[in-house]
């Protein structure tokens, strides 16, 4: 048998090692010279519009409106053509108003910076019907069968707004016979606003413009006259 030299001995054994570490890596995963674009890092949106400069209509007034935002609603200043005493005059007229910039779609800053709306549609709204408390407002859709997020801005841009008068709680209802319910804009409401509280219905004796006497009786008024948030209609 022929011996093999410390040389001989050295070289073979580092053969098999390199030999099988070349097996293992065809086991592998094979490694690769290309780029892999797994596209930009996910950025979190910034919720943070500067108020508007310069752009304000002549005459025109700003106001304030809650759009959607990450997991919450945010307020944002939009400049309109109206002038400020028409809003603080005529309430209507203000919801109105508003109501069209919660259905306008974000702007592009207000888009760049996370900004959304969940108002669609034609909406409308009106004073209250005889019979409704003086600080209803009439939606032309029922507000229980808007979006959540929808309902949640329109009461969070009403409440402490031209539309709201006295700042209490927003009272809203709809083109049926119901009658308006009564909801309130809480911290809790713009943090979650897929849960919109109500106060319950809402009925008044001191009753709207042209309302008769039996119609405000009719419609469930307390002996006193005040207005009864979280009063469950009687009829």
């Amino acid at each position: 048998m022929v011996q093999m030299g410390p040389v001989r001995r050295r070289a073979a054994l580092l053969g098999a090692v390199l030999g099988v570490l070349a097996a293992g890596t065809g086991c592998g995963i094979r490694t690769t010279q290309v780029p892999v674009d797994a596209g930009p890092a996910p950025s979190r949106v910034s919720c943070d519009v500067p108020a508007p400069k310069g752009d304000a209509p002549a005459q025109g007034a700003t106001v304030r409106v809650f759009l959607v935002c990450g997991a919450g609603l945010v307020p944002v200043q939009r400049a309109v053509g109206v002038p400020e005493q028409v809003l603080a005059s005529d309430r209507v007229r203000a919801a109105q108003t508003l109501l069209d910039e919660l259905q306008k779609d974000p702007s592009a800053a207000e888009g760049q910076a996370g900004f959304t709306t969940d108002v669609r549609g034609s909406l409308t709204v009106a004073g209250p019907r005889p019979g409704d408390a003086r600080r209803a407002l009439r939606l032309n859709r029922q507000p229980d069968d808007l979006p959540t997020h929808a309902l949640a801005q329109i009461v969070c841009t009403y409440s402490g707004s031209a539309a709201d008068g006295d700042g209490g709680a927003v009272e809203l209802g709809g083109p049926s016979e119901d009658a308006p319910r009564a909801y309130q804009c809480t911290a809790a409401l713009k943090a979650r606003p897929e849960a919109v509280p109500t106060l319950g219905d809402v009925r008044s004796s001191a009753p709207a413009p042209g309302a008769s006497a039996s119609g405000a009786s009719a419609s469930g008024a307390s002996a006193s006259g005040a207005e009864v948030p979280g009063a469950e209609a009687s009829g």
